[in-house]
């Protein structure tokens, strides 16, 4: 259960390109996508390890969890 309501955030992040770019807003998603047509690697380099990052983030966090919720987990 928590994987699943755990999981989302990653979609979120990769939709946050397109609706930032449908919407006209600004931020992470934009400057990737702005990123990408100027072929400016190092921006879109530097910009995909900080959402790698945010993934690796939140799926320790689901684990840590886990570990809170089942005590079974607690003895290995």
């Amino acid at each position: 259960m928590l994987t699943v309501l755990g999981m989302p955030f990653s979609f979120l992040l990769a939709g946050a390109i397109i609706i930032e770019n449908v919407f006209y807003l600004p931020g992470l998603g934009r400057m990737i996508f702005q990123a990408i047509t100027q072929r400016d690697m190092i921006v879109v380099q530097s910009a995909l390890l900080v959402l790698a990052a945010a993934v690796i983030a939140v799926t320790f966090l689901v684990d840590l969890a886990y570990a809170a919720v089942d005590p079974r987990l607690r003895r290995a």
